[in-house]
């Protein structure tokens, strides 16, 4: 930045194995606080603002405030952190893209210069969303989803390709070559970025909620809606309030028979019953030294999950260690090296760091578990799994038994029955394990071990393998564990998020006719890390995360209604019981085949040409031009409505009037029920719109995938199969009573009748509202319908941002209130008393009029949390506000 300064003489040249670089020393301001006990990741905050310092954007008082962290005392002091870069993935991006596209249309009809909507710090796009498991268990299947894959997302990837050559600092990796935070972790990350200039922490924020990931490996990054992300791509900084810091202390290791994933269920169950939403976790402690980069891989990912912004480790010998592996350069390796220490940022176990909080975890303590049947932080013991799956089919599902309502069914030739309980869904998915060779490998040697016994898949179990890049088909084939795979069902599909992002792919036809008539609860167990109602695949009500050896495990089984500890898994060649115990790897087995097979060639060979793609990707034909060519005719790219006559100045912030409640929800809403991600129903009103304009439903693809188009996702928004909206009680789906006529009716068919009356939108919900992905069209889609102020106990961070990034207004029950001790039915008139001097946190009232006349008057917290956050919501949103200014810049 031209307007940067050196308020606190922390500008340094230093000479690194890259060359000479400036840096930007943290000893400069140990004047103002105590530095050295800063939490790690703090302190990289720290460093941002040190080096951004210019007296404008970032000012002396964000450098102080940060140098004086106080952990016991953090206050709501707001900082402006810009990141070094952002991340991508392709159902999240294609609508980035959409909407930078549709920002430079804007600017040339305001008479602006629309080069100037154009990335300014460097962007990746990873395609990893779009490949769906269409054929398993067969060694052609990689090929075929391949094909269906180009042949259903041509436009989606003819607008990518566009983008790359159109804007600037913007790259795109291809379809299968992996996942977004696998391919950061083994690729993307330098942990020390060198712009050629200066060195400093690498860091960034990505459209994925996962992108904590690389926190592993000592990086400072997280997920921000598209809408924040798209502003930081041009330029503008995320203002947050200076987190509290939860140190988690690990010491031990795991036991034998326990994985990292097991590790990671047990943190997240902790961190979730703790309360870390909207706080940074950093791991410490003497568990950390001979931790793999790859297990705090795995423990980052799930962030999310258990509700922290981030899930930190600082940078070690770890590290470097992976960096070496994963076939960074070796200069660079030894820059690291060399720049952590100076800084300060390179862990040392006898630092004493002040935390806000602290838990303790001796990782001997740790069993093999499982989480379900519907949200990530309900562990669940694998000796337990059998009576809690039984208690849960009762209590969840209302189900009195498994045995009940057996459906005969024939499917490939073969004859079997299914039950309450059944696995149909078995998949070794998701970055969260993929990029763990220990898991990997124990999964293969599982198989082998399988194999050699004579036991093979159930034959009603969809197994599918697609891990988050090409090394691990490398290292799976190196150690000979490809063919043991393969020969328990376990083919590769596809290299992407497929199941864990509901891209699970149809059930064979006899078997979701089975399931669905004789109302089975069936199951599935996925190495993913969410298992959200709705979200694996329409015919699962109960899914499960695991271990990759465990997916495999249960596959063999064909039900959760198992102990597998003590009963057999199977029967094998020999006419003998074969138990968990007689296939399950141990530690030196897993160990042993890793130092073997895992080499840093395999690393540099798959990465040696990543943004090259295949040859269906080199011949995608692209137009030139800066301005994209809309298509009106297109069902997946359309210019969204956001940016259309927006006038030059925003108007000012008015009170909501007169609005009608559109959807009453309990706890626990996600952004999955908000706007699903999987597949798109025949007769809802997406598949309609869909159906009308010569789409067949084989080629609907899903909801992802048509980001890109708002009238789709317009239509389905909360159009999730498992919502339960309490105004059409008894109902499932998006559906709502419509009190323009009192008639029960979708959601989106709803919307369209107030929209004709005039009558502005709310919801009520209840606690988390928007949890889970961090996908912005939970927050576009919702303000398309109509909806101005969502009222709920509480939210997740990213959602509550994005809300406001759409002009959305969250208001939060006061503690110990909610809609139903409020007395709220949701059939009243809302009237919300704000106006143009609206400060952050302040106190709202809303008074809600029922059918009967009487006003029932209380007061909501506005969950507007920071200054700049009333400007984007008095702009309508934060691309509003930064287009305007742009439009107004000669």
């Amino acid at each position: 930045m031209s307007r940067k300064s050196d308020a606190f003489g922390a500008r340094h040249e230093i000479d690194t194995p890259l060359g000479r670089r400036t840096v930007y020393r943290l000893d400069a301001v140990k004047a103002l606080g105590d530095v050295d006990r800063l939490p790690y990741c703090i302190k990289v905050l720290l460093e941002a603002c040190l080096r951004h310092c210019d007296g404008f954007v970032v000012t002396e008082q964000s450098v102080r405030a940060l140098a004086a962290y106080d952990p016991a005392n953090v206050g709501a002091t707001e900082i402006p952190f810009m990141p070094g870069r952002v991340v991508l993935q392709d159902f999240t991006g294609v609508p980035a893209v959409v909407d930078l596209a549709a920002m430079r249309q804007a600017c040339v009809r305001m008479k602006g210069d629309p080069q100037r909507v154009n990335p300014l710090v460097p962007c990746d796009l990873v395609i990893d969303h779009s490949v769906q498991v269409d054929a398993f268990n067969s060694p052609d299947a990689l090929r075929i989803n391949g094909e269906l894959e180009f042949q259903r997302n041509a436009e989606r990837y003819t607008l990518l390709k566009w983008a790359q050559r159109a804007f600037d600092n913007f790259r795109v990796v291809p379809p299968a070559t992996g996942i977004i935070h696998q391919v950061n972790l083994e690729y993307l990350a330098t942990v020390a970025w060198d712009d050629g200039r200066a060195l400093y922490p690498d860091s960034l924020v990505g459209t994925d909620s996962h992108t904590t990931m690389i926190n592993g490996l000592g990086v400072v990054g997280w997920g921000v809606g598209g809408i924040e992300a798209e502003a930081v791509m041009l330029g503008q900084p995320i203002y947050m309030l200076i987190p509290e810091v939860v140190g988690f202390r690990l010491t031990g290791a795991l036991p034998e028979g326990c994985t990292a994933t097991d590790l990671v269920l047990t943190v997240t169950q902790m961190l979730r019953k703790h309360g870390v939403v909207g706080k940074f976790v950093e791991f410490f402690g003497p568990g950390l030294a001979g931790m793999p980069l790859a297990n705090r891989a795995t423990l980052a990912n799930m962030a999310p999950e258990y509700g922290a912004t981030l899930g930190f480790f600082p940078v070690d010998e770890q590290t470097t260690k992976y960096l070496h592996l994963s076939g960074r350069d070796e200069k660079l390796i030894r820059t690291v090296e060399q720049y952590y220490k100076l800084q300060g940022l390179w862990r040392k176990d006898g630092r004493d760091v002040r935390y806000s909080a602290t838990l303790d975890l001796d990782m001997g303590t740790v069993q093999p578990s499982l989480a379900g049947p519907k949200r990530p932080q309900d562990r669940i013991a694998l000796s337990a799994m059998q009576p809690q799956w039984r208690k849960d089919l009762a209590a969840t599902f209302g189900k009195a038994d498994s045995g009940n309502g057996e459906v005969p069914v024939s499917c490939d030739g073969q004859t079997f029955k299914l039950r309450n309980g059944a696995v149909v869904i078995a998949s070794i998915t998701s970055c969260t394990n993929t990029s763990n060779p220990d898991v990997m490998i124990g999964a293969g040697l599982v198989a082998r071990k399988a194999r050699a016994l004579g036991l093979t898949r159930k034959p009603w179990v969809k197994t599918s393998l697609a891990p988050g890049s090409k090394v691990v088909t490398e290292y799976l084939d190196q150690a000979g564990l490809t063919a043991d795979l393969d020969a328990v069902g376990f083919a590769l599909v596809g290299y992407g998020c497929a199941t864990c992002i509901g891209n699970s792919g149809p059930l064979p036809e006899p078997i979701s006719k089975a399931i669905n008539a004789g109302g089975l609860v069936a199951a599935s167990v996925l190495s993913g890390n969410r298992n959200f109602e709705g979200r694996i695949s329409p015919d699962c009500r109960a899914n499960y995360l695991a271990s990759p050896p465990l997916v495999v495990a249960y596959a063999l089984a064909g039900t959760v209604d198992i102990d597998l500890a003590k009963e057999p898994i199977g029967t094998g060649k020999n006419g003998q019981p074969v138990y968990l115990k007689d296939i399950w790897p141990t530690q030196r087995e897993v160990a042993d085949t890793v130092a073997a097979c895992v080499t840093r060639g395999q690393f540099i060979e798959q990465y040696r040409d990543v943004f090259a793609g295949s040859p269906e990707w080199q011949a995608i034909e692209v137009a030139e031009g800066g301005l994209y060519a809309w298509d009106p005719q297109s069902t997946y790219v359309q210019e969204p409505p956001f940016f259309v006559d927006l006038s030059a100045d925003p108007q000012p912030i008015a009170a909501i009037r007169g609005a009608r409640c559109l959807a009453k929800l309990g706890d626990s809403i996600t952004t999955d029920h908000i706007s699903p991600a999987g597949s798109i129903k025949k007769d809802s009103p997406a598949g309609r719109y869909l159906v009308e304009r010569g789409v067949e439903p084989a080629m609907f693809n899903s909801y992802g995938s048509r980001r890109g188009n708002d009238r789709v996702m317009t239509r389905g928004t909360f159009a999730n199969i498992r919502v339960r909206n309490q105004l059409a009680p008894g109902t499932e789906g998006g559906v709502t009573t419509d009190f323009t006529d009192g008639q029960v009716k979708s959601i989106y068919e709803a919307s369209l009748s107030y929209r004709k009356a005039g009558t502005p939108l709310v919801v009520l919900a209840g606690v988390d509202y928007g949890m889970g992905s961090s996908r912005d069209w939970a927050a576009k889609g919702t303000f398309l319908l109509g909806v101005r102020a969502v009222i709920a106990r509480s939210y997740e961070r990213i959602h509550r941002s994005n809300l406001i990034g759409m002009g959305v207004l969250p208001l939060q029950f006061q503690p110990g209130q909610d809609a139903d001790k409020l007395g709220l039915t949701g059939r009243e008139t809302f009237d919300v008393a704000i106006d143009d001097s609206l400060a952050p946190g302040q106190d709202v009232q809303v008074t809600a009029t029922g059918p009967d006349g009487q006003a029932r008057k209380f007061t909501a917290t506005c969950r507007i949390d920071t200054p700049v956050e009333v400007d984007y919501y008095r702009n309508g949103g934060i691309l509003h506000m930064v287009l305007r200014r742009m439009a107004k810049e000669k």
